[in-house]
């Protein structure tokens, strides 16, 4: 029903609106994907789960404002739309949470046990794990929160199972030692993805690798990790280099020692780098442990699960890494094996999570092999099953995909879903989907849990109820779009893709939509070190939902960075707020009995320019906003609907209307309303999945004549009506815009009295004429009193002269202006035009333009030239018509 327009307050209460607006969309159901008729087309996304650990950043903020906007958008469009929401268990991150609560009790997860832990474990997640889910509301995410989904729910950890087992029962799954990444503080096992490297300047140590046999010689070699000498098993150098060629085939001495290890040669070693010589540390560096496997060296593990040294480093076992390497190092200078060390620049490894630097370490580990689950995403994307957007991001995914790597799948933790495998004392397998064989009580559990990108990957179809073949799986599977931030296509979108087409045979989503990075307005990263973190819960408390939303749309394309600042938010508050007064006056000046009335629109033939003018804008909005919405390029529809309220409707139309809502002719008077709530009623539908909040709030004062008693939640989308569109009232009104904003300028830049009222006569072609039939609109806007038509083409003396295109107007200054400075200007003008017309002319006489650009942008072009030349023409006729 629709709200007295006594009871709109002056500005939007977004405090207390979002809080009631949300709580009644969410209690009529609206949210839910039955809202729509039962034979609806489904629309669904599933929001990309955010840690269980989470509090509110701006990247949660970007992926809930986009995916919601694309989930009101179909649900307007009336497709059954449905945007399953969930949280991720996020096994290291909750882990570490939970044992820095143990920590600070006193204890550890070691002296509590794996059962306790997990018990603990679930209660923190029940305490704490709501307030990143409240966090999303607040944002006016409308997903369909009675599928809420936890990835370690009975039913997900179903879904894992079967995949893991599946993939047992294929082959495809192994256990097997390898050179993984290995945490000391977290004393798991983590993927190259969960690392990210580091610019730092360490020390580069030099030391002598002393060939056996030989009355002192060596070869030089440089490491920034001595204690990994320890664990050497040969000397590499290029089997070109004269330097070492000789060494070739001996025996060299590790340092400390006296154990001899093999110089071997390999085209790998750089000669022009550092000394030529490579230390080979297969089990402890990637690149080595390929050397290893070419030459069948053998792999020595220095180094305990917390990075101590354990007992192959002989005098050295039990000392941490960093104190090993520095009593090494001593020992080595004592024996006369150092040459030098030097600062060196290099990027070293860290873990995501918690930060410490990583060892490579060898590790008995289970695996998946991924090469023929990757072909199966290669070929997906390849064919166009799936889209990404941006394009440019699939060369990224098909290099990645192309040089995959099996995957480690199994994590030294306790919080996760624990991996179904056990085994005899003898080391069998079994794996089973209903456990260990009955009976068999001597079997142990593996103690890993499955890595959490193992879970997540399963996303779009266990969030349905995959393996079971659920009424929610048949009508919602697969999905439409996956939208997430560029920084996890490999994480978690290349996986879902992979996991979709292999489990289910079907991809999870036609499309991959890429957002980019959310920056400080300098372009930095934020961080908290920085002090350049914006906190969205204290920026929404400050300006509103809608604005933080509308500022992240509208401030970035698909797949770049953008740089956010408060400014920018307060402007996104600041529109709210034009919004919020621009409807108020509409509805305002409906007059006695608007709640019921009609509000048909006439004729456009029956419009005056004006009107016609912004019904055509109003109409080629609505057909480029849901082009710009189809193609994902929403930022831009953003602004463009913003433009048009603010510049176009706000500034020109509404002001104008004035003349009719308070004058005397009652026809006019009810075109104009019309119109007015016509321009109202789809601005709000084409804004609210943008703005949600305060476009539903203004939709409660909308007549219900023009609303049909529909939330705006559940309005239909807008469609463009062709009728309206009119290219000539498009230009005439741009030419009254224009002399308009001339005459301000000249009004200003003569210090013309802003109330005193001036005349202005009106010359040139047919356009002239429309000009001269719109006296009202320069009476309001510019106060000309008087606008006449001029007589035998005799301009007037001591006049002020503005053209545009081949209309002239002439404002009898005398005595107001300085005719001098006038014509300074009116020079300076000219000097404008004709830059831009030899800048046009050279443009379309350049022939790759005109073979490679599109038609309309060729014609429009031409169209720009002829405009300016008429300018031009005008311009020089002011000059030369111009009496002091």
């Amino acid at each position: 029903m629709t709200q007295p327009i006594q009871d709109m307050p002056k500005n939007f209460n977004f405090a207390e609106a979002e809080r009631r607006l949300y709580t009644w969309w969410e209690s009529q159901g609206y949210f839910k994907p039955e809202v729509a008729p039962p034979d609806a087309k489904p629309y669904v996304i599933a929001i990309p789960p955010p840690n269980v650990t989470g509090e509110l950043h701006l990247g949660h903020v970007m992926f809930v404002s986009l995916e919601d906007l694309m989930i009101r958008y179909e649900r307007m469009r009336g497709k059954a739309a449905l945007w399953i929401p969930g949280t991720d268990h996020a096994g290291i991150a909750t882990q570490l949470q939970v044992e820095k609560m143990l920590r600070d009790e006193g204890t550890s997860r070691e002296e509590v046990g794996r059962e306790e832990f997990l018990y603990r474990t679930w209660q923190w997640k029940e305490k704490y794990g709501g307030a990143i889910v409240n966090q999303l509301r607040r944002l006016g995410a409308s997903c369909d929160w009675d599928r809420l989904a936890f990835t370690l729910d009975d039913g997900l950890s179903k879904a894992v199972r079967e995949a893991f087992i599946t993939l047992w029962e294929q082959g495809l799954l192994y256990r097997g030692t390898r050179l993984i990444n290995w945490s000391p503080g977290l004393k798991t096992a983590v993927s190259d993805l969960e690392v990210e490297y580091r610019d730092e300047t360490v020390q580069l140590y030099y030391f002598k690798y002393m060939i056996d046999g030989t009355d002192g010689e060596y070869i030089p070699v440089a490491t920034i990790r001595p204690e990994t000498i320890l664990g050497d098993t040969a000397v590499a150098v290029h089997p070109e280099d004269e330097r070492y060629q000789k060494f070739i085939g001996k025996m060299a001495v590790v340092p400390i020692t006296g154990r001899k290890i093999p110089v071997i040669a390999d085209e790998y070693v750089d000669r022009e780098f550092g000394t030529g010589g490579l230390k080979v540390t297969p089990a402890h560096d990637f690149n080595d442990y390929k050397l290893a496997q070419k030459h069948n060296l053998p792999l020595i593990n220095i180094m305990n699960k917390d990075a101590s040294l354990n007992d192959n480093a002989g005098q050295y076992a039990g000392l941490d890494r960093y104190v090993a390497r520095k009593r090494l190092w001593e020992d080595m200078t004592i024996a006369g094996l150092v040459i030098k060390t030097e600062p060196y620049a290099t990027s070293l490894p860290h873990t995501q999570r918690g930060g410490e630097i990583v060892e490579p370490m060898i590790s008995e580990q289970w695996f998946v092999k991924m090469q023929p689950i990757a072909d199966k995403a290669i070929k997906a994307v390849r064919d166009g099953q799936i889209k990404i957007v941006p394009e440019r991001f699939e060369k990224v995914y098909f290099h990645w995909l192309e040089n995959i790597q099996d995957w480690c799948i199994s994590r030294q933790l306790w919080w996760g879903h624990r991996i179904p495998a056990w085994y005899d004392k003898e080391g069998n397998i079994f794996v089973d989907r209903n456990g260990p064989p009955s009976g068999r009580y001597d079997l142990e559990q593996d103690p890993d849990v499955l890595d959490t990108w193992f879970s997540s990957g399963l996303w779009p179809f266990s969030t349905l109820g995959w393996p079971s073949q659920t009424a929610d799986l048949a009508r919602y599977y697969p999905g439409d779009v996956l939208e997430t931030g560029y920084d996890i296509l490999f994480f978690w979108v290349a996986r879902m893709i992979m996991m979709g087409l292999w489990f289910t045979d079907k991809a999870p989503f036609h499309t991959v939509y890429l957002h980019g990075l959310v920056r400080d307005e300098r372009g930095e990263k934020m961080s908290k070190t920085k002090g350049n973190v914006i906190d969205p819960l204290i920026t929404m408390d400050k300006y509103g939902t809608d604005s933080l939303r509308y500022t992240l749309i509208t401030g970035g394309t698909p797949g770049n960075d953008q740089n956010i600042s408060e400014s920018r938010i307060e402007y996104g508050r600041n529109f709210g707020n034009k919004l919020w007064q621009l409807t108020k006056f509409v509805i305002s000046n409906l007059g006695d009995g608007y709640e019921t009335r009609s509000y048909p629109l006439p004729d456009p033939s029956k419009l005056d320019v004006p009107t016609q003018w912004i019904l055509s804008r109003l109409h080629e909005l609505i057909g480029s906003v849901q082009r710009l919405f189809d193609t994902y390029q929403y930022g831009e529809a953003g602004r463009q609907i913003k433009d048009f309220l603010w510049e176009e409707f706000a500034d020109w139309y509404v002001e104008i209307s004035k003349d009719a809502l308070y004058g005397s002719d009652e026809e006019a008077k009810t075109l104009t309303r019309n119109v007015l709530v016509h321009v109202i009623d789809v601005s709000l539908r084409l804004l609210h999945p943008i703005m949600p909040f305060i476009t539903e709030e203004l939709w409660r004062y909308v007549p219900d004549s023009v609303t049909g008693g529909k939330p705006l939640i559940l309005a239909a989308w807008p469609e463009p009506d062709g009728r309206y569109l009119n290219t000539d009232a498009d230009a005439q009104m741009n030419t009254i815009r224009d002399l308009v904003v001339k005459v301000r300028n000249v009004r200003l830049d003569y210090n013309v009295d802003p109330g005193k009222r001036i005349t202005a006569l009106v010359g040139g072609a047919e356009m002239a004429n429309t000009v001269a039939a719109h006296p009202q609109i320069f009476a309001r806007l510019c106060n000309v009193e008087k606008l006449t038509a001029l007589e035998n083409g005799s301009a007037p003396d001591q006049a002020a002269v503005i053209a545009s295109g081949d209309v002239t107007l002439y404002l009898p200054l005398a005595g107001m202006i300085d005719f001098a400075a006038e014509r300074e200007r009116l020079v300076k003008e000219l000097d404008n035009v004709k830059a831009q017309i030899e800048k046009s002319e050279k443009l379309l006489a350049n022939e790759g333009f005109v073979s490679r650009a599109k038609p309309d942008v060729i014609q429009k072009e031409r169209a720009k030239l002829a405009d300016l030349t008429a300018t031009r023409s005008s311009v020089e006729e002011r000059l030369r018509s111009l009496v002091g």
